[in-house]
């Protein structure tokens, strides 16, 4: 016995520096000085593979839109590496379709979740495409940079968003995408539907007229499936893609006051629910 222990001790030693994997020291310094957020919005699957890829070489500091600007620069300074400059990216919502402009054609009564609600026909709203306004978004996000407004639309803060990807996955209606901060102009609006009529269900709805690809320029807007699709990197983004619209579907982003209407979109008056038989 005495002797097949003694043997067994010899494999596991010999075993041991045979597999054995070297890791570099630093990455334990580097995950430190990272968050641990773990939210994937650098690409990885968590901090500690971030770090693994700062310290190879694979990606730089400021890759982590969650960490503080003092610890991204401390991992800079620390490896010797640059910062890195990464456009900030955030999640936008494609529907602007809440409660006083959209109509719901039936009370929901069950889960309080979009994902419940979107199991029974789609849900409550007469826009099938729309936002269910139920708050799954905001639920799911552990940075607290989304809050429903009064009217049940999400509201993405811009400077708490982390660019995740928790709310994208979570939408049941795939309303929400991750774009950078640099894409002003924004189609707010998922319906496939065609012509006037998307009116009835939805006063902000694209009715696909065209007029905004008309207006852009060249190569910035393409038609597709009834609604315009920007052609980000393309062409030169512009105002003047919004003026026409009269439903005001396609906005123009703001950094300070957010989406903007066309100069020819209606006013939105209405502060209460649109409802089936009311005004």
């Amino acid at each position: 016995m005495g002797g097949l222990t003694l043997l067994l001790v010899i494999m596991l030693i010999v075993a041991n520096k045979k597999l054995y994997v070297f890791e570099d020291p630093r990455i334990d310094v580097v995950n430190d000085l990272l968050p641990q957020a773990n939210c994937g919005a650098c690409g990885k699957p968590g901090c500690r593979p971030f770090a693994e890829a700062l310290v190879s070489g694979e990606l730089l500091p400021g890759k982590c839109s969650v960490n503080s600007e003092e610890g991204q620069v401390a991992i800079a300074e620390y490896l010797g590496v640059s910062l890195g400059a990464e456009e900030k990216q955030v999640a936008r919502l494609a529907c602007a379709g809440g409660k006083n402009v959209a109509i719901n054609r039936a009370n929901y009564h069950g889960l309080d979740s979009c994902r419940g609600a979107a199991l029974i026909s789609g849900g409550e709203k007469g826009c099938f495409y729309g936002c269910l306004g139920h708050g799954d978004c905001k639920v799911v996000c552990d940075f607290d940079a989304i809050h429903l407004n009064e009217h049940g639309l999400p509201v993405i803060d811009v400077d708490k968003c982390t660019a995740c990807g928790d709310c994208v996955e979570a939408c049941p209606k795939a309303l929400l995408s991750i774009q950078p901060l640099s894409h002003h102009l924004w189609v707010a609006c998922k319906n496939l539907e065609f012509g006037d009529q998307v009116l009835e269900d939805c006063e902000v709805g694209c009715t696909a007229c065209g007029k905004c690809a008309v207006d852009a320029s060249d190569g910035l807007i393409a038609m597709e499936h009834q609604l315009p699709v920007i052609q980000y990197g393309k062409a030169v983004q512009n105002r003047e893609a919004i003026d026409r619209c009269a439903s005001g579907a396609i906005v123009w982003w703001d950094k300070d006051k957010g989406p903007q209407r066309g100069k020819e979109s209606r006013k939105i008056i209405r502060k209460g629910e649109k409802r089936v038989g009311l005004s």
